[in-house]
């Protein structure tokens, strides 16, 4: 068995010695890898990849390495090189039926939903939602690499009436893709807490938590990002896992409804979204010395000029719930947090405990100790005016 897998990973790794193809020394695309390289198309039978090939190249794979979803053992899991068309790419094709699409563990799910849009006049619709990954294999053998690794996340979601639409996804990570007029771009999202109102000093937790109420300020940040688009927090909330699914949650606030004790501070005005909410701990964690939990951000980014129409109108009780327009913003993404610990103190129990710490100190001089002490000064006074006396009365005797 030894034997087979070493003989594997030589192939691999002659393979990879082939040189970059005479197709992609001029090409634009012979860079590193960015989000808009690959194209998704959902058809009725298949769902075909498209990704530009160049990038890989200049990464130090080839098509040979990279295989979906890290199926690396199965030959139709590899794609199909196309160097004729121009940017050469790398071609991928996948059944839609549970059996092909399983072979190479790609995802495909139907789910029953209400319709709505174009299907509105349906009062239940069944979508076909597929996902995977193209992942690169590194043939190296050692215990370290100098290659990157690429991955690309890809998806299919539409009506089984066939309403077909090319799907964009994003290279692996909190990626939101832009398509403007001058291109393409990636911002990455990124969550931080705070222990000030000003945004600058880092919340730090210790490991008995943080005392209940304590005012946890958070900002969500876009870095890569022009001028042209805010960041937009949709909904936040905190849940007892890491991730959003599965686990026990609460709203910070989505749209105009919040906590009482959470505050939005900023929000599609700038480039960081800022809100505060104040420490708390789940209900199903009365039995543990420390709650901990997860807090997400469903995010977007707004267009400037249009971020105020997509905020939601809270001053009308009955538009409050209205769902904001789409036009002018990005797909949402999730940010989370690191783990957030809540122990069972408040901070006035805190102050109470040093009061009660003071007291107790104070207290201990108050005992038998004290009397002693005092007996000792009474009688150190004493002999000290004794001796003062004796001292005064020989140098007034007369001398003889």
């Amino acid at each position: 068995m030894r034997l087979v897998i070493l003989v594997c990973q030589l192939g691999l790794i002659l393979r990879t010695e082939a040189q970059t193809p005479p197709e992609c020394s001029g090409s634009d695309t012979f860079r590193d890898p960015e989000n808009t390289d690959i194209i998704v198309t959902c058809g009725t039978e298949f769902m075909s990849l498209s990704i530009y090939i160049c990038p890989m190249f200049k990464s130090g794979y080839n098509e040979s390495l990279m295989v979906l979803n890290n199926q690396i053992s199965k030959s139709e899991c590899y794609g199909t090189a196309d160097l004729t068309v121009v940017p050469p790419v790398l071609n991928f094709k996948i059944p839609l039926n549970v059996t092909d699409a399983g072979a190479c563990s790609s995802v495909l799910t139907v789910t029953n939903e209400v319709g709505t849009g174009e299907f509105s006049d349906f009062s239940n619709i069944q979508f076909l939602n597929m996902s995977g990954t193209v992942n690169s294999v590194d043939p190296v053998t050692g215990t370290v690499t100098y290659r990157s690794q690429i991955l690309y996340r890809f998806s299919c979601r539409y009506p089984m009436q066939y309403v077909m639409n090319n799907t964009q996804v994003s290279v692996t990570g909190v990626n939101v893709a832009i398509q403007d007029n001058n291109g393409s771009f990636v911002s990455t999202l990124s969550m931080q807490l705070f222990s000030d109102s000003n945004f600058q000093d880092d919340l730090l937790i210790p490991n008995t938590g943080l005392n209940l109420k304590t005012i946890i300020y958070v900002a969500v940040k876009a870095t890569n990002l022009t001028s042209k688009f805010n960041v937009l927090l949709d909904r936040c909330f905190a849940s007892t896992g890491p991730y959003n699914n599965r686990s026990t949650f609460y709203d910070l606030f989505v749209g105009c409804i919040h906590d009482p004790q959470t505050n939005l501070i900023l929000n599609g005005q700038s480039q960081v979204a800022h809100f505060s909410f104040e420490a708390f701990r789940f209900v199903e964690h009365q039995n543990q010395e420390v709650s901990t939990f997860y807090v997400h951000c469903i995010t977007r980014l707004c267009e400037v000029s249009s971020c105020s129409l997509l905020q939601p109108d809270c001053s009308s009780p009955a538009r409050r719930r209205r769902a904001a327009v789409t036009e002018g913003a990005t797909p949402n993404a999730t940010v989370s947090s690191g783990a957030i610990r809540v122990g069972h103190m408040t901070n006035d129990d805190s102050a109470t405990n040093f009061s009660a710490q003071v007291s107790d100190a104070q207290s201990e001089y108050s005992s038998p100790v004290v009397a002693v002490i005092i007996c000792l000064v009474v009688v150190a006074i004493i002999l000290l005016a004794m001796s003062v006396y004796f001292v005064l009365y020989i140098r007034r005797r007369p001398s003889f």
